[in-house]
This record gives C-alpha cells, sequence and structure tokens, in this order.
C-alpha cells in the first residue's frame, strides 16, 4: 500500500468509484483509456474479486486491455460485444454541455467508436476538466501515415475559416519518432486555444482527406462525475437534467491504487 494519496489521485479515485454504480452484473462495458479510467478498472476488478461482479469489458486501447485482464475482467471485442450498456471514460475538457474533447492518451478513435456503440456514455474527471468553451487543451486528430504532411497543410488551411484563437499544428511525437496509435495512425495535435464552433469544426475535420477522426465528442456523452480532492462528488446528468452530491470518507484501506501513474 502506498501513502496517502494527492488531492487530484483522490478526486480520480472519487470520481470512478462514484462511476461503478452504473455498472451492474450482465453488462457489457466500455472501458476508457487514461489515468482516471485507469482507477475504474481498479475500481470494477476489485468489485469482480470481492464481490462477484460479472462483466464483460471492452477495452479502449491495448494498456486498457492489459490493465482490465490483470485484475480479473473478462475482456472481449466490441465485434463480440456488438453493443454496449455503458461505456467510461476520462476526458480532457468538458463543457457545460458535456461536450468533449478527448485524445490526450492516444487512442481517440477505438474511444469514439466505443462510445458511440453504447447505451450511455459516462464521463468520469476531476473538476479542472472542466472549461467554459472548448480549446484550451490541444485537440487530436488521428491522421494516417501516408501524406501526413499534406493533411496537416490541409487542415492548417481549413483552420483560416474556423471560429479558432490558435491555428498552429504538431505532430505529435513519441521520442524522436512519431506517435503511433494502435490502429498505426499518427496523431496531429491542433493549438486552438478556444473552439467557437465545436459541431462545424468536428464535421469539417473529418471531411479532410488522410483524417480518420478526431477528439471532439459532441452529444455522445450523457453524465459526467466530477471529483474533488476533498472526497466530494458530484454527478451531473444531462438526459435527466439532475445534478447530485455526496462525499466520500477516506479511510486508510481505501487507498488500494496509489501506484496508478498519470
Amino acid at each position: 500500500m502506498s501513502g496517502e494519496l494527492s488531492p487530484i489521485d483522490k478526486a480520480k479515485f472519487v470520481a470512478a468509484k462514484r462511476a461503478t454504480r452504473y455498472v451492474e452484473s450482465g453488462m457489457r462495458v466500455g472501458l476508457g483509456t487514461g489515468s482516471t479510467a485507469a482507477w475504474l478498472v481498479q475500481c470494477l476488478g476489485e468489485l469482480v474479486r470481492e464481490e462477484g461482479l460479472r462483466i464483460k469489458g471492452v477495452p479502449t486501447s491495448s494498456r486498457t486491455a492489459a490493465l482490465a485482464r490483470d485484475v480479473g475482467i473478462d475482456v472481449i471485442s466490441l465485434d463480440e460485444a456488438k453493443w454496449l450498456d455503458v461505456t467510461i471514460d476520462g476526458a480532457d475538457e468538458y463543457d457545460g454541455n458535456l461536450n468533449l474533447i478527448k485524445g490526450g492518451g492516444g487512442a481517440l478513435l477505438q474511444e469514439k467508436i466505443v462510445a458511440t456503440a453504447s447505451d450511455q456514455m459516462v464521463v468520469i474527471a476531476d473538476i479542472s476538466k472542466q472549461v467554459e468553451t472548448l480549446g484550451a487543451f490541444p485537440l487530436p486528430v488521428e491522421v494516417i501515415p501516408f501524406g501526413w504532411q499534406t493533411t496537416k497543410a490541409l487542415i492548417e488551411e481549413m483552420l483560416i475559416g474556423m471560429d479558432v484563437l490558435g491555428r498552429s499544428t504538431s505532430l505529435r511525437m513519441n521520442g524522436e519518432s512519431p506517435y503511433v496509435t494502435d490502429e498505426g495512425n499518427h496523431i496531429i495535435d491542433l493549438h486552438l486555444n478556444r473552439i467557437g464552433n465545436a459541431r462545424q469544426l468536428s464535421l469539417v475535420l473529418n471531411q479532410i482527406p488522410g483524417v480518420v477522426e478526431n477528439g471532439l465528442f459532441i452529444d455522445i456523452c450523457d453524465a459526467v462525475v466530477i471529483g474533488y480532492g476533498d472526497g466530494r462528488v458530484e454527478v451531473r446528468d444531462i438526459v435527466k437534467g439532475e445534478i447530485d452530491t455526496e462525499r466520500f470518507d477516506f479511510l486508510e484501506e481505501d487507498n488500494l491504487f496509489g501506484d496508478i501513474a498519470d
């Protein structure tokens, strides 16, 4: 067992712990990618081992698949599942309408496919991911390797006519080599600062040859579970139009997953 959790890890932990209530035995569950989603996988694994929870997990990346298997979750493919009861994932940003930017972890394509193949998509996040307007976090765009420089130039030309504050772009790197997604693609990060019309930008981006998918998740998220460093949790359900709050007390035995890295 590690030492006391940091406030940011407490926020992620309580959000993940609260989100497990969306999961029931017999469900097919989409499992997100990233540090906050890793807490969820750990919490679900504990329920599988200690309380007999029976679920089929559909991971959104090879990293999540490996973690899910390690904690005892039965992992299947989306093709095997065909449709999911719920997907629970993190986000890099979310606004008041629960529109998201995702893909900071490089899994945006699989994340969007899995999320849209679900009856419900729930985001777990700490309060720092809440924004008034999307765009401060770089927007990831997944592109095929062939002709990526041409695709990048086409994106930059398109941005001239968009309602954004910044227009610089960069190829995501992994050391000295381009980052490669699970699908064998590259990611171009768009440094926009503010996105005035996210819906329009998403539609136009996906019409550019070479673009596979972008990290704007519009009208996909149904609820967000927001964790705070003091143990408070707020659940905003855009479908029901409800906001619920509660608080988790931290005991020493709650500190089960302090070794999860960002």
